[in-house]
């Protein structure tokens, strides 16, 4: 067991003490509004403060982890052990180089297509309502109406846990559906690099424009949810299944399969992550009774029950 102070206090001494937040509830930092308390979560700006909050984790044998935005996460309600890295708001540059785009992890999805489309770029028209991180969506290969990080990403800058960088060719990054080699492996996404096309800023904004109007009318983006909670099964789509088998509108506690979108779960503003637990456990268990079919969960689910 870990001294929670001990490393609390050698994080406030490296960095500033603003970004070092004690006993933090994280349902301040996910897109569920869900979540208990993490020991310490820790905001770093730039490559060399999130070196030196490795060094001091690797010191007191703690393995921390690493979140985005945390937009595709459930956290449980006794919260998270431990040192949690948030990559966002903080280490957000993008830089310009022709037709390539380099992201620093942290920048949101939506502020880059919209980047790109200022630039004339095409390619991210997907990626505009996607609602996380860069890093968050490369790590998963996020995707939407069609398009995949993995269509877009030349290369990945990553840092492992001893604060060692290297790049990862798209071959070495081993994408796959909902997947790639930054889930399997204890590294974390500094940088990638995007290749666009040149394109019609008119076109690409009608574009952009349409699949928002899409999103507004088929998901439920006003209420408190992760995204899609399932991933897709072969030959079928989890929010038909979950609709043909009765539940859209189904609710335990404060959690809710969406009327809009049946593959949302939302939280209808008091779901504790038991709720949203037992919820999934009844989809799923529904679904393969029905349909045969076992519902695999696409959102992430971390801490303590």
């Amino acid at each position: 067991m870990f001294d929670k102070m001990k490393i609390y206090n050698k994080l406030i001494k490296i960095l500033d003490p603003a970004l070092v937040k004690l006993d933090e509830p994280l349902s301040k930092h996910t897109s569920f509004k869900i979540g208990g308390p993490a020991d310490i979560l820790v905001i770093p700006r730039n490559e060399e403060e999130l070196r030196k909050i490795l060094k001091a984790s690797r010191e007191e044998k703690i393995i921390p982890y690493v979140i985005g935005n945390g937009t595709n996460l459930l956290v449980l309600d006794k919260g998270i052990r431990g040192v949690i890295i948030k990559i966002a708001n903080n280490m957000n540059n993008i830089f310009f180089d022709g037709t390539r785009i380099t992201a620093h992890a942290g920048v949101l999805l939506s502020a880059l297509s919209k980047a790109a489309m200022g630039k004339g770029l095409t390619g991210l028209e997907f990626a505009g309502g996607i609602p996380g991180t860069v890093g968050g969506a490369v790590c998963m290969n996020a995707g939407a109406y069609g398009g995949e990080m993995k269509n877009v990403v030349v290369s990945v800058e990553a840092m492992d846990f001893n604060g060692g960088v290297k790049k990862y060719s798209k071959e070495e990054i081993r994408f796959g559906y909902r997947t790639s080699i930054f889930q399997k492996e204890k590294l974390i996404i500094l940088k990638v690099c995007f290749e666009l096309q040149k394109g019609s800023y008119n076109k690409i904004k009608k574009q952009m424009d349409k699949l928002s109007e899409r999103r507004r009318k088929k998901q439920p983006l006003w209420e408190p949810n992760a995204g899609s909670t399932f991933k897709r099964p072969d030959g079928s789509y989890a929010g038909y299944l979950i609709e043909k088998a009765g539940l859209k509108g189904y609710q335990i506690g404060g959690a809710q399969v969406s009327k809009i979108h049946a593959g949302f779960i939302v939280n209808k503003g008091n779901a504790t992550a038991k709720d949203v637990l037992l919820l999934i456990q009844h989809i799923q268990k529904t679904v393969e009774e029905k349909f045969g079919i076992k519902l695999v969960p696409e959102i992430k689910i971390l801490g303590e029950d």
